[in-house]
């Protein structure tokens, strides 16, 4: 009992310090009981309580184990316990007070999520990032809402703003045709450091099949023949088809089941089948083998039109928009990461394969490097490839590869760029991010801030929400950063201070920024840290990632999802299989419910 007594002194005399430092930042009064409990429960985690959690469960107390929503109140009920066990001021142990504190603590998390996301904060909501489809694909958003999407997220760092307007109204309309509300997250992009433009590579483009691993075609390649004298492109990462441009008299002589033979760039016979015709310049085709062409391909279309002329049955492929050039980097070799957005050039080798002059691409931010220094570390397309900071002159960056696949990594342009050992003192808010925020003004429920680094980069945004007259929108600070993590109670009090406000769990670049080996520990302080402050979490980055894009989960992103069951909304991303993912991701979470409530088990009958 002495020893709990100590404690308790010591966690209030922590706790008292803090606040002291705090109040100037809570700005709203009904904040003030989650901010003493959270400086209460960094009063308590300052100590080692390894051994007094042993004492205590041996005598079928509570270990402390469990105490983030209401610190103090489960020091008390301790007491009390301890009190009645050694018949000390029975009439007077406190019980009956700590359990109510405890009851009206474990409330507000309750509340303070339902605030946010304007749902009951009981169950976990359902965030989803929107893809560049959401725009003109009005039964992809209904479909999303039936399954289950309690919030959008437009990603800033993609698309446009007339994009996002066919989004909100998109959302706005099925929102009422279904009656499910949901709130849109404007995630505005921040100072992301990434990779920029490089020159254009050769003008080819290159058919793709997907075969098995017996070489057996699983479907053919799908692309578009374009009369619009538009220029051709490759398809996207997003699936968008590759287009080929063709002239327009020749297309409209194309008929489905109509065949079209080429020698590709190999002088290899090729073939497209024509499957439909989608619009006056658009037709529809497949390739059953791979290919590659360049414009000025010979085109020659066989069926009905062979009894024509020549002439009026063979095209030449047109212009089309080569795709970037790409950098090889080797475990051993140098890049330059240049300070001039001049695009990029790849790295010259002789014949033998070895470098003769490095590749060099562009920091989309070139403040960055004012703050990078030799025998700092590198990473590159989030954490794939590891430099290290050779030198720094006044061209940029020279960076050594220390850790790459052995047949080398490719990378282009909009690659991340991560330089965790560096103090990067960026603003908060770049010129794009004050533009996206005057229009989201118009339409946004929630703002997501990115890569926070401190308390000071919510202050910001709040000014800025205040010029524009939407200070009482929800904020959501994106937690990537190591200083993020150093910085995390001042930044829940700066923005749980002012009103409906989360914390997001990034953690792709987090994973970068700290380890991978450090990703899970950190993840569980943050979930620690947020409960103290009654302030909702949201988990995200890689949710089901192999299901959403692959149609296919992994055995571990299925544990990782339930796991998630803890944090107060879930974030998927996009990709093909999004709404078969919210699916899945709504049955994991509704059994996890029954087995889980933050860090409790909840043993509810089993069935053997």
């Amino acid at each position: 009992m002495v020893q709990v007594n100590q404690l308790r002194d010591s966690v209030i005399e922590i706790q008292q310090v803090l606040l002291a430092d705090w109040n100037r930042f809570l700005h709203h009064d009904k904040y003030q009981t989650s901010a003493a409990n959270l400086a209460a429960y960094i009063g308590l985690r300052r100590h080692d309580l390894h051994d007094l959690q042993t004492q205590l469960t041996h005598i079928g107390l509570s270990s402390l184990g469990r105490s983030e929503a209401h610190a103090l109140a489960t020091l008390d009920a301790v007491l009390g316990a301890l009190k009645l066990m050694s018949r000390v001021a029975v009439e007077n142990c406190g019980l009956t007070a700590a359990r109510l504190n405890m009851q009206q603590q474990q409330q507000l998390l309750v509340q303070h999520t339902s605030e946010l996301f304007k749902q009951d904060g009981h169950t976990t909501v359902l965030m989803v990032t929107l893809p560049v489809e959401a725009a003109d694909n009005y039964t992809l958003i209904h479909e999303m809402l039936v399954s289950g999407m309690g919030c959008a997220r437009i990603n800033c760092a993609h698309d446009n703003a007339a994009q996002w307007l066919k989004m909100v109204d998109n959302i706005r309309h099925a929102s009422k045709e279904t009656g499910r509300h949901c709130q849109i997250l404007f995630d505005l992009a921040g100072p992301k450091l990434r990779t920029g433009a490089m020159m254009p590579g050769p003008a080819i483009l290159h058919i793709k099949i997907q075969r098995d691993e017996y070489g057996h075609t699983l479907q053919p390649a799908s692309l578009i023949l374009d009369g619009s004298t538009n220029p051709g492109h490759a398809a996207t990462p997003d699936g968008t088809p590759a287009r080929l441009s063709v002239p327009a008299k020749w297309l409209r002589q194309l008929k489905p089941g109509q065949r079209i033979s080429f020698r590709d760039l190999r002088k290899r016979k090729r073939e497209f089948l024509v499957s439909q015709r989608l619009s006056d310049t658009e037709v529809s085709v497949t390739c059953k083998e791979g290919a590659y062409l360049a414009p000025g391909t010979a085109l020659k279309l066989h069926g009905e039109t062979s009894s024509h002329k020549t002439i009026e049955h063979t095209a030449l492929s047109g212009d089309f928009i080569a795709s970037p050039a790409h950098i090889l980097l080797k475990q051993g070799e140098t890049l330059l990461l240049t300070r001039a957005q001049t695009p990029g050039q790849a790295e010259i080798r002789d014949k033998t394969g070895d470098i003769i002059t490095p590749g060099h691409i562009p920091c989309t931010e070139p403040a960055v490097f004012d703050f990078l220094r030799a025998g700092q570390a590198a990473w590159i397309d989030d954490g794939r490839i590891a430099c290290l900071i050779k030198q720094i002159d006044e061209r940029g960056a020279w960076l050594y590869i220390t850790q790459a696949r052995a047949c080398g990594d490719k990378i282009g342009p909009d690659k991340g760029l991560n330089f965790p050992n560096s103090a990067l003192d960026l603003p908060a808010l770049s010129k794009k991010d004050l533009q996206d925020l005057d229009f989201a003004a118009h339409y946004a429920d929630l703002i997501g801030l990115s890569f926070v680094q401190r308390g000071e980069d919510l202050d910001l945004l709040q000014t800025e929400l205040e010029k524009r007259k939407i200070s009482h929108l929800g904020v959501i600070a994106k937690i990537e950063t190591r200083a993020a993590i150093k910085n995390l109670p001042e930044i829940i009090i700066r923005g749980a201070g002012r009103g409906a406000f989360g914390i997001m769990i990034a953690r792709g670049d987090l994973a970068v920024e700290i380890g991978y080996e450090r990703l899970a520990e950190i993840q569980e302080e943050v979930l620690w840290l947020c409960e103290a402050a009654h302030v909702p979490v949201i988990w995200a980055t890689q949710v089901l990632e192999s299901l959403i894009k692959q149609n296919l989960p992994s055995r571990a992103e299925i544990t990782d999802a339930a796991m998630s069951v803890r944090a107060e909304c879930v974030m998927l991303n996009k990709g093909s299989f999004v709404v078969h993912g919210m699916t899945v991701i709504n049955d994991i979470l509704s059994r996890m419910h029954g087995h889980l409530d933050k860090k409790t088990a909840q043993y509810r009958a089993l069935h053997w």
